[in-house]
C-alpha cells in the first residue's frame, strides 16, 4: 500500500504550499525514497540547494537529451561540484549523432515525428530512471507560471501509479528565485533550450505522463 493514502493533501497544500523549505523539510520526512530531478535550465540551483540542504544524500536525475547548450553542461557541473550533488544521469539510447544521421534535425512541433523523438530523447529515460531509483517522492521544480497545465497542479500531489510529487517552488516567481540565490550564492543559467518543449509554454509532456 503506498504512503500516499495516509496523507490529507488538501491539508498539506493549505499549510504548506506556499512554504517552500518547509514542504521540502516535510517531504524529507516522511521518510521514503526520493529523488529530484533538473534540466539545469534557469534557476535550477534553487530546487537542488534547498532539496540537498534538507537531505545531502537525495539522488539528482538528470536526463540529458544531448542537445542541451554548451552553457547548460557547464552550469551542470558548477552546480553539481558546488553542491556535492549525487548526480545520476539518464541518456537516449541513441546518440544525438545516431539519431541525426538517421532522422535528419529535430522535428518541429506540427511535425507527426516530434511526439516519438519526446519520447525517445526524454520519457523513455525518465521512466527508466523511475525503475531504476524506484522513488516514493519526486521533487520538482514546476512552477505555476511556466505552462496552463502547471496553474492547475498543487504544490503536492500525488500520481495515479502513488508517487508523491512535491512542487515546493510551485507559486515562487523569477524576482524569488533570483534572490534565493544572490542569498546563498548559487550560480545560474540562462542560455537554456528544450527541443522536445519548442516554446516556453508548451509542455514537453513529462509532466503529462507522471
Amino acid at each position: 500500500m503506498s504512503i500516499a493514502t495516509d496523507i490529507d493533501f488538501a491539508r498539506i497544500n493549505a499549510e504548506l504550499g506556499r512554504n517552500a523549505e518547509g514542504l521540502v523539510d516535510w517531504a524529507i520526512g516522511l521518510g521514503q525514497r526520493a529523488i529530484v530531478t533538473t534540466n539545469f535550465r534557469p534557476f535550477e540551483a534553487v530546487i537542488l540547494h534547498m532539496v540537498t540542504r534538507a537531505k545531502r544524500d537525495v539522488p539528482v536525475v538528470w536526463m540529458d537529451n544531448g542537445y542541451n547548450t554548451e552553457a547548460t553542461y557547464r552550469f551542470a557541473d558548477e552546480v553539481t561540484k558546488q553542491l556535492g550533488l549525487d548526480l545520476h544521469i539518464y541518456l537516449p539510447r541513441r546518440s544525438r549523432a545516431h539519431r541525426e544521421a538517421v532522422e535528419g534535425p529535430t522535428p518541429a512541433l506540427d511535425d507527426p515525428r516530434h511526439a516519438a523523438f519526446t519520447e525517445e530523447v526524454k520519457l523513455e529515460p525518465f521512466a527508466r530512471a523511475l525503475r531504476e531509483t524506484a522513488p516514493k517522492v519526486w521533487f520538482t521544480a514546476l512552477r505555476a507560471t511556466d505552462t496552463a497545465v502547471r496553474a492547475q497542479m498543487d504544490p503536492v500531489s500525488v500520481n495515479p501509479d502513488g508517487l508523491i510529487k512535491v512542487a515546493p517552488l510551485l507559486h515562487w516567481s523569477s524576482k524569488d528565485l533570483y534572490t534565493y540565490c544572490e542569498a546563498h550564492g548559487l550560480p545560474n543559467n540562462f542560455d537554456y533550450v528544450d527541443p522536445t518543449k519548442g516554446e516556453d509554454n508548451r509542455e514537453c509532456g513529462l509532466h503529462l505522463s507522471h
